[in-house]
Order: C-alpha cells, then structure tokens, then sequence
C-alpha cells in the first residue's frame, strides 16, 4: 500500500473516533481530509482504503444500510464502524 492508502485509512479511523457510536461517513470525507484540493482524483484510492478497513473487520461499508462489498457496489456507499 502507497503513503496516500495508508493516509486515507487513518483518515477514515480518525473521522469514525470522532462521530458517535453507529454514524457512518462517506469516502469522499476522507478524501477531503488528504488532498482538499484533489480530493476527487482520490475517490477510487478512498474507497479501495475503506475496502481494506472493512476486509481486516474494522468498519463496514454500506449502501441503503445493508453491507455491501465496496469492489462490487455501484454509487455511493458509507462507512462505519462494525455493529454487534
């Protein structure tokens, strides 16, 4: 994984510490928080980081609420943390 990759899973880490317990974010948000700028050109680098996240069981990536696989989702997804 490149330095932008690394820097997007912190900052989806970093968004989810701080909404409450069960609030998702979108992939964009962490995009923006790397590259405010180009945020845009990282959206496929962002969902791929919020795929690796969900793929070690750290967050869930959702669409419409159910859990969805972020490689074969189509438009826009959330992210959030794991429910029990």
């Amino acid at each position: 994984m490149d330095d932008v990759g690394a820097r997007l899973e912190q900052a989806i880490d970093a968004l989810l510490d701080q909404r409450r317990a069960g609030a998702t974010i979108c992939p964009s948000e962490a995009a923006r928080a790397v590259d405010p700028a180009g945020w845009r050109e990282l959206m496929p680098a962002a969902r791929a980081a919020a795929g690796r996240l969900a793929a070690d069981g750290r967050v869930q990536v959702t669409q419409r609420g159910e859990v969805v696989d972020v490689a074969t989702a189509r438009g826009p997804v959330r992210v959030r943390r794991p429910q029990s």
